[in-house]
């Protein structure tokens, strides 16, 4: 059958095989200096179908800024573990604390994962080194933030007309002019941790926003606020998934320093 007028028969490649479509090849962008010595995998502290846990380290951010620079997400493709896109994050942690990071590895995962934390049904455990002694060995704070900007920059504060944010304290160890407390957040409040430690007089030692003295915070290689532990009741027929970050050697070394190093025994999340 001839045929149609001013249609072009489709052109037959030279070899006499069958056409293909040539994708180019993927292209691996090398990692910032800053992120070249960082494995993630070794870090991991729970993995499952749905679910990672890792060790966040200190001095990084989770995703890109507007200033752009490293961050944690560059290296998220190592974290893939078969699946054919890398996990995303469920929450955030400042870029300057460590510890505890939940990511889920697919859409249906973050959808169940956003919605227990929007819930207030994922509990948290922070530890921070603070200068001062809080006045009551433990304690709930409710105190409500807004965020303040002022200029080029922006900070939480206390304010009654802000945002409802709950945090649980105990005081672990003190002396020698600063304290090991327990933190957990009862709301998911920007900076909450920081900001309710402050408020109770007791600063986060190393916080370049809200810290302490500069004889405290001098030669600090990290804010010394450490995300704990984490527990997430990820499936409804199984006990909750729960993980406890190390404690980073910097926090170590200043809790021995200051002799509090037995609240670390004492103190465990439970």
């Amino acid at each position: 059958m001839p045929r149609s007028a001013g249609r072009k028969a489709p052109r037959r490649p030279r070899d006499g095989g069958t056409a293909r479509r040539q994708h180019p090849p993927a292209v691996v962008l090398p990692l910032p200096p800053a992120l070249a010595g960082i494995d993630l995998a070794s870090r991991l502290l729970y993995r499952d179908a749905l679910m990672l846990i890792i060790d966040k380290p200190a001095g990084l951010p989770v995703h890109a800024g507007p200033g752009g620079g490293p961050h944690l997400e560059l290296l998220f493709p190592s974290l893939c573990f078969g699946l054919p896109r890398p996990p995303q994050l469920a929450h955030r942690l400042d870029r300057d604390t460590s510890g505890c990071l939940v990511l889920g590895r697919h859409r249906r995962a973050l959808v169940r994962l956003n919605r227990l934390f929007a819930a207030g049904l994922v509990e948290k455990v922070y530890w921070a080194i603070t200068e001062g002694e809080p006045a009551a060995a433990a304690g709930v704070i409710d105190a409500p933030l807004q965020k303040l900007v002022r200029g080029s920059g922006w900070r939480m504060v206390v304010d009654p007309a802000g945002r409802p944010a709950v945090s649980a304290y105990r005081r672990l160890a003190a002396g020698d002019g600063v304290s090991l407390i327990e933190v957990r957040p009862r709301t998911g409040r920007t900076h909450q941790v920081r900001v309710h430690l402050q408020s109770l007089g007791c600063p986060v030692i190393g916080d370049p926003v809200y810290g302490s003295s500069p004889a405290l915070s001098v030669a600090m290689p990290a804010m010394m606020l450490h995300a704990r532990a984490v527990t997430v009741p990820l499936y409804e027929n199984r006990p909750p998934v729960a993980a406890v970050a190390p404690v980073p050697a910097a926090m170590d070394a200043l809790l021995t320093r200051h002799k509090l190093a037995d609240g670390l025994a004492a103190g465990e999340p439970g």
